[in-house]
C-alpha cells in the first residue's frame, strides 16, 4: 500500500507530464501543476527539488512506465534470429501499449526533437542499455567484418520501423484507413519487421516472392 507521500508524489508526477506535454518545460509552472495535482505549492520542492529535477523524473516514468526500467532479457543460447523476434516484440509491446496515458508518447516525442537534461538522464541506463543489446544481436547476424558505423545504421532502421508504428500512427490510418490499420496487431508487425530484417540481411527468404512460372505465362 502506498502511503500519503507516495500518492502526492505520484500525483505530481502525473499532473507535471500532462503539462510538461502540453507546454513544454519552460512554459509549465509549478503554481500550475501544484495546482492539477491537488498539492500544496512546496510540494514539489519536498520530493523533487526544483522544476528541473521533476521534469527529469517526468521523463524517466514515461520512458519506464510498462517496461520497469528493464532491458528486454532472454536466453544466451537463444538463436540470433529468435533473439532479434523478442526484441522487436517487446519493443512494440512498450510502444504501442494502449494503457499507457498519452502524455508518455507527446513528451518523449517532444524529447526527441528537442533533448534537454531529462532526455540525457533517461539514456543512462535505459535506452543505451536496450540499444547495446540490439548491437550484441546484430554482431551475431551481420558478418564479423561489418564495421561500427554499418552495424549502427542497421540498428538505427530497425528502431525505425517500430517507431513508425507509434509515432506515425495518425498518418498511417490517414494512407490505409483505420479498419485496416486496426489489423497490425502486435503479432502481424513483429513478424513483419522481423522477417523484413533478416532479408535485407541475408538470413531469410524475401518477405514476397515472385512466381517465376506465372511470371513467364503473363509474357507467352
Amino acid at each position: 500500500m502506498t502511503n500519503a507521500a507516495d500518492d502526492t508524489r505520484q500525483r505530481l508526477l502525473e499532473a507535471a507530464g500532462e503539462i510538461f506535454a502540453e507546454n513544454g518545460f519552460q512554459s509549465a509552472t509549478v503554481r500550475e501543476i501544484c495546482s492539477r495535482a491537488e498539492a500544496n505549492l512546496a510540494a514539489v520542492n519536498y520530493h523533487f527539488g526544483d522544476k528541473e529535477r521533476l521534469y527529469v523524473e517526468v521523463v524517466k516514468h514515461a520512458h519506464c512506465s510498462g517496461l520497469g526500467g528493464a532491458a528486454v532479457e532472454f536466453s544466451d543460447d537463444l538463436p540470433a534470429e529468435e533473439k532479434l523476434r523478442i526484441y522487436v516484440r517487446g519493443m512494440l509491446a512498450r510502444l504501442l501499449n494502449p494503457d499507457r496515458p498519452a502524455w508518455h508518447s507527446r513528451l518523449l516525442a517532444r524529447e526527441m526533437v528537442e533533448p534537454s537534461t531529462g532526455c540525457l538522464a533517461v539514456l543512462e541506463p535505459y535506452v543505451r542499455a536496450n540499444f547495446g543489446i540490439l548491437c550484441g544481436i546484430l554482431e551475431e547476424l551481420l558478418p564479423p567484418d561489418t564495421t561500427a558505423e554499418k552495424l549502427h545504421l542497421t540498428a538505427f532502421s530497425i528502431v525505425g520501423q517500430c517507431l513508425h508504428f507509434k509515432i506515425h500512427k495518425p498518418i498511417a490510418e490517414f494512407l490505409v484507413g483505420p479498419q485496416e490499420l486496426q489489423g497490425y496487431d502486435l503479432a502481424q508487425l513483429t513478424d513483419h519487421i522481423t522477417r523484413f530484417t533478416l532479408a535485407a540481411l541475408g538470413r531469410s527468404r524475401p518477405v514476397v516472392t515472385r512466381n517465376l512460372s506465372s511470371s513467364a505465362s503473363d509474357q507467352s
